[in-house]
C-alpha cells in the first residue's frame, strides 16, 4: 500500500512539473504572436509610407520634367523593390518566431531545470 501511495504522489509531482512546462510554453507562444503582429503592422505600415514617398517624389519629378521619366521610373522600380524587400524580411522573422521559434525549446529547458 506505501508503494501505491507513494507512487501516486510521484505521479502529482510529474503532473505539475508538465503544467509548468506548458505555461511556459503558452506564455511564449502568446508573446510571439503578439510580437509577430506588431512586428508585421509596424512594417507594413512602414512600407506604405515608403512606397508612398517614393511614387509621390517620382511623380513630381515627372511633372517637372517629362524628359527623365524612364530614368525616373527605373529608380522608382528599385527603390520600391528595396523597400518591399524590407516588409518581406520582416514577414520571414514572423514566420520564424510563429513556426521555428527558438525560445520554446528555451522555455522547455527552463521549465524542465527549475
Amino acid at each position: 500500500m506505501k508503494k501505491i501511495v507513494f507512487f501516486m504522489f510521484a505521479l502529482v509531482g510529474v503532473a505539475f512539473a508538465a503544467e509548468g512546462e506548458l505555461e511556459a510554453y503558452t506564455t511564449v507562444a502568446s508573446f510571439s504572436a503578439i510580437a509577430v503582429g506588431i512586428a508585421l503592422g509596424f512594417a507594413a505600415l512602414g512600407g506604405a509610407v515608403g512606397m508612398g514617398n517614393a511614387a509621390s517624389a517620382t511623380i513630381s519629378g515627372i511633372a517637372r520634367n517629362p524628359s527623365v521619366a524612364s530614368k525616373l521610373s527605373t529608380t522608382m522600380y528599385i527603390s520600391l523593390a528595396m523597400i518591399e524587400a524590407q516588409v518581406i524580411y520582416a514577414l520571414v522573422i514572423s514566420f520564424i518566431l510563429l513556426y521555428a521559434n527558438p525560445l520554446i525549446t528555451d522555455a522547455f529547458r527552463a521549465a524542465a531545470g527549475a
